[in-house]
């Protein structure tokens, strides 16, 4: 049973996502405040993090980097209808999804699913680029010999453009295959997690070698 971090400072919110998310078949702990969910981020170790933006005390956005700066569990962030500052900055801060407010249970379960799936896939055999080596079988990255610390949206970003170096990835192409969009995607998604693989995984992000821009098309995959 997946089990589901909800922190929402808002009641009635919380209670109506519990109560959806629970009858979904996920085990969830709802939460009114980063501080509350930053303990339980670490002693329950929960599967995915539902994140409300807008906290009393630490605000989301913090919560987020210092989960990101703890864990590689996944986060989907809560955010207000067209507000695209805090879209961008909750991407930037390390979550892996967000679904606008008001929020629709389906679609918060869709993404939650999505999210939880990324880090299922998996191959037969390891292969080395440059100094990456990727064990497709075990899930597993490491950089001259040290492991590299993925969240599941990363590694599955990582594994979709690596299976084929060379071939231009679309944005669209990478929202359908890494986080299971259609036309609901939204390609500061792709960015946002391009911008974080890059700084784990290259030496300098600002020259990338391993994710590299076709400016105008997309990215692909490394050294060629």
């Amino acid at each position: 049973m997946p089990r589901v971090l909800l922190i929402e400072d808002d009641p009635a919110v919380r209670r109506g996502l519990e109560l959806a998310l629970t009858r979904q078949g996920h085990r969830v702990d709802a939460v009114g405040t980063g501080e509350l969910g930053l303990e339980r981020v670490r002693t329950d170790r929960p599967d995915v993090v539902v994140l409300d933006l807008m906290l009393p005390g630490i605000d989301g956005f913090e919560v987020c980097r210092r989960v990101q700066a703890e864990s590689t569990v996944p986060i989907i962030m809560l955010t207000a209808r067209g507000d695209d500052v805090d879209v961008v900055a909750g991407l930037e801060a390390g979550a892996d999804d967000y679904v606008v407010k008001p929020v629709q249970a389906r679609v918060l379960e869709a993404r939650i699913r999505a999210v939880l799936r990324r880090a299922g896939r998996n191959g037969s055999e390891s292969e080395q680029h440059g100094d990456l080596v990727i064990d497709r079988a075990g899930l597993v990255v490491t950089k001259r010999g040290q492991r590299v610390a993925l969240t599941p949206t990363e590694l599955r970003l990582l594994l979709e453009l690596s299976a084929t170096p060379g071939r231009v990835h679309s944005r669209q192409q990478l929202l359908e295959s890494v986080w299971d969009h259609g036309y609901l995607g939204d390609s500061r998604l792709v960015d946002a997690c391009v911008q974080r693989l890059r700084a784990k995984i290259e030496d300098d992000s600002s020259a990338p070698v391993y994710v590299q821009t076709v400016r105008g098309f997309g990215y692909r995959f490394g050294p060629l």
